[in-house]
């Protein structure tokens, strides 16, 4: 076993800088508040300054108190200032390891290395912080251990030595500047408004300042010499749409700067080893997913960028990404090269020759029912007690209801072929999925009362590390359904099965390729 090491020693100072951070808004809010009268300045910068020591002194201790150490089965991390804790995860059970670097770590050239178990409840492994050069190396060193590899054919064990250089592979799909800025003008967003409202309040709080108050507002204007009331209706009008316009611009703008931030150098590449994905402006992450790992895609879109013709692929894996259980390969992407990334995986999307099955007609029937019903019954108290013509409201209503289900049921349809498994829905903006049969861990079928009563089901496919949910299918569908995944199951001996991986995705590459060249 190795012997234990401590993360960078410059973690103590993002702990440092980050308890001056949290340190002023407390010193601010006594200056502000009142307290302790003239004094009160003094008081504000002792709270600060003592908030400051007594954080970086806890950054030092925690830093001093972790560590970390790479065994021959699993790596073993040690933290805790006052009650200590020691956990061990086995390396075949890290599914992913990825790199993270913040803005201020990443100008210190730290980045925090999380290990993906895929256990989910905050059961993940992280150390933060190592140096970029040590983090890539520790990847490598987990990859080789989980591979069974021997560490010391690729990558010396040794605290200083260099990484080996990034995999070199075919890149799949590149975001630039003018993707990004007209992927930017789709996630239109007034987000921005909701942190400026809570600011006011915090203003508002600590201040004498009504930040709420109309007429206070009103007064302010009018001491410069503008009487609101006597303004021509035209000035009026043309002051409205001005704010309108710029509410417009702010939502443009605040969706542009997040899509930047966040995809910013969006790379995917394919290497020997699987996926590797690199994006952030200000939070570089660097993430890399082994392509036998991958258990499903999921393609998306949203209500206008569907109309232009943009779609998004998430791969469903075993480990987490921000969260969420698919990691987003392509956010901003036409057709053709979705169908090129989801090839790349070894998976290939529906054509011409799928053959789709719809849910059911009585599905359909009492999903009619059930939405018109509720608004139907919205119409009896309107027509006792409401003004003649109101109850024509949600009587309108339901018959929208009617129709939306009716046109929706033509895009909720599945399929299933020789090795994967499909499904779509959504009428406005659809998504759909597509899992491989082989890595589909169990089939239920679930019906309630009403379902059972009517003859269809939800078909559940147990999927490791997402969902996958088949809803209105009718029950003997439902039951060949879950015959054909057990019997791929049980045909598959899944002691082979990662090793055998990369020759499969090959193969089936290979083949996907010159079909998709022949069509």
């Amino acid at each position: 076993m190795s012997e234990a090491r401590h993360t960078a020693p410059l973690s103590v100072a993002v702990g440092a800088i980050g308890a001056i951070r949290s340190a002023i808004f407390p010193a601010v809010a006594i200056i502000f508040s009142g307290i302790g009268g003239s004094g009160r300045f003094l008081i504000g910068i002792g709270v600060g300054v003592a908030s400051i020591v007594i954080g970086t002194l806890v950054s030092y201790i925690g830093w001093r108190r972790l560590t970390y150490t790479i065994g021959a089965q699993d790596i073993r991390v040690e933290s805790g200032i006052l009650s200590r804790s020691a956990r061990s995860v086995p390396y075949e059970r890290i599914q992913d390891v990825s790199l993270e670097a913040k803005l201020l770590p990443r100008l210190l050239g730290l980045a925090a290395v999380k290990f993906e178990t895929g256990a989910g409840g905050g059961e993940d492994l992280s150390l933060q912080y190592l140096t970029a050069a040590e983090g890539e190396r520790l990847r490598r060193l987990v990859r080789a251990r989980r591979d069974e590899e021997r560490a010391a054919d690729s990558v010396s064990d040794e605290p200083g030595s260099a990484p080996e250089d990034a995999d070199e592979g075919e890149v799949l799909f590149r975001l630039g500047p003018r993707r990004l800025l007209t992927f930017g003008l789709f996630e239109f967003s007034l987000a921005v408004f909701a942190v400026l409202g809570g600011i006011l309040q915090y203003v508002d709080s600590l201040t004498n300042f009504e930040v709420w108050d109309f007429d206070l507002w009103r007064d302010l204007v009018e001491t410069q010499g503008v009487d609101l009331v006597a303004l021509d209706a035209r000035l009026k009008v043309l002051g409205a749409v001005t704010g309108l316009f710029g509410l417009v611009l702010i939502g443009f703008g605040t969706g542009i700067v997040r899509t930047f931030a966040r995809d910013w150098g969006f790379t995917l590449t394919r290497g020997p080893r699987g996926f590797r994905r690199l994006r952030g402006l200000f939070t570089r992450t660097d993430v890399v997913m082994p392509a036998h790992r991958v258990q499903a895609l999921v393609i998306g879109t949203g209500l206008l960028r569907y109309r232009f013709g943009w779609h998004s692929l998430s791969f469903v894996s075993l480990a987490q990404d921000a969260g969420s259980a698919s990691h987003v390969v392509a956010p901003f992407a036409r057709m053709d090269e979705v169908a090129a990334i989801a090839t790349s995986a070894g998976f290939h999307l529906p054509d011409a020759r799928t053959h789709w099955q719809r849910a059911s007609r009585r599905y359909l029937a009492d999903r009619i029912i059930r939405d018109s019903a509720i608004l139907l019954l919205a119409a009896i108290p309107a027509a006792i007690f409401a003004p003649p013509g109101v109850v024509l409201i949600p009587i309108g209503l339901a018959v929208l209801a009617a129709g939306v289900n009716l046109y929706s049921w033509e895009f909720r349809r599945h399929a299933v072929d020789d090795s994967q498994i499909f499904s779509s829905h959504g009428l406005l903006s659809p998504t759909s999925q597509t899992a491989t049969r082989l890595k589909l861990h169990s089939v239920e079928i679930a019906q309630g009362p009403l379902a059972r009563w009517r003859g269809y089901a939800t078909v559940h496919l147990g999927l490791a590390g997402g969902e996958f949910a088949i809803r209105g299918v009718p029950l003997a569908e439902a039951r060949a359904l879950r015959a054909k995944v057990l019997a791929t199951i049980a045909a598959t001996d899944f002691s082979r099965l990662d090793q055998s991986a990369g020759q499969t995705l090959s193969d089936a590459q290979s083949g996907f390729s010159a079909n998709f060249a022949a069509t």
